[in-house]
């Protein structure tokens, strides 16, 4: 297993009391595996992937333990984990376009970067080169500042830097929500290829947009309010949901060639619990449709048939 994840549970310290945003995730990745990672917003999408790299000021660890490639990720920790960070796990941020500092050449950047991962510059350089040209990025963006790329060439630039040195775990995190539709395919393209080069072993990559999934993804994952839904092959996710929340999910997607005259879309009825108190049990069951009474106690996250994890007890009754 390139990735194990077991009861990952994480909080938001704020005025008002503690956000659930996390709770108990567990579930695992195995090398070369592309997961998409898929819900609402304010889900815990992101809490979920910066968690796994970066805890900020406001996030607390409450508990739960994260594995890549057999050793124990110190989550808590910041300091202990600046070893694993970019070499074992990696991050291109939600808004990787101003993540570059604007103030520095980004030539300078890398070196910097490189500088402080213990690495030799001059070493690596010959392998940057090689990955500019990868992405189609002339070398000469080395002696540019940020502003003066294009927001596509500024988000392909940060996947090179990412991954420069060649972390077990990739994540991604909203990469294709500021480009235009072209510049999108081209980015999800370059992740796969990036795998396939075995730049990264495996990859999380976090969206709203299913469709963006379905071109890249090996798997799929569905998060609501702060728990996991489901996680499956991306073909069954999209053709056999079994959660209602992914189906209602799947269902509210437009279709390619539908006329609004023909077929109405629907979204799912009613709002995500607020986190500072969240509900008992299921999270979703204020929303579901097929909703019962033992829905006031948390479902497990169980594998009902081979790769294919579901949370909910109407399913498991069905799958008995």
């Amino acid at each position: 297993m390139s990735l194990n994840i077991e009861n990952l549970t994480v909080y938001y310290q704020t005025l008002k009391g503690e956000v659930h945003a996390l709770e108990d995730a567990s579930f695992s990745l195995t090398d070369g595996e592309i997961m998409g990672l898929a819900g609402e917003s304010g889900c815990g999408k992101t809490t979920l992937g910066t968690s796994l790299i970066l805890l900020n000021g406001r996030m607390r660890y409450i508990r739960g333990t994260v594995l890549l490639d057999g050793q124990e990720l110190p989550i808590w920790d910041n300091r202990g984990m600046d070893e694993f960070r970019f070499k074992q796990v990696s991050l291109i941020p939600q808004y990787a376009m101003s993540a570059m500092n604007p103030t520095r050449r980004i030539g300078k950047m890398v070196h910097e970067l490189i500088e402080a991962r213990h690495e030799d510059y001059n070493e690596i350089m010959p392998e940057l080169k090689r990955r500019l040209d990868l992405v189609e990025l002339p070398q000469e963006v080395l002696k540019l500042y940020p502003i003066e790329l294009s927001g596509g060439m500024k988000q392909r630039m940060v996947m090179v830097l990412s991954t420069l040195l060649n972390p077990s775990l990739l994540i991604a995190d909203e990469i294709t929500s500021a480009l235009d539709v072209s510049t999108q395919k081209a980015v999800v393209e370059m992740l796969a290829e990036f795998r396939d080069r075995k730049f990264v072993k495996s990859m999380i990559v976090i969206t709203h947009d299913i469709s963006i999934l379905s071109q890249v993804a090996d798997s799929i994952m569905v998060m609501y309010a702060g728990q996991l839904s489901e996680k499956a092959p991306t073909e069954t996710i999209i053709r056999h949901a079994r959660h209602p929340y992914t189906k209602l999910l799947i269902s509210s997607l437009p279709k390619v060639g539908i006329k609004y005259s023909e077929e109405i879309l629907h979204g799912i009825p009613g709002k995500p619990p607020l986190l500072l108190d969240p509900p008992i049990g299921c999270r979703f069951r204020d929303r579901c449709p097929v909703a019962y009474e033992k829905c006031t106690q948390v479902p497990p996250f169980l594998e009902l048939d081979k790769d294919h994890f579901v949370a909910c007890w109407k399913e498991f009754e069905e799958h008995a």
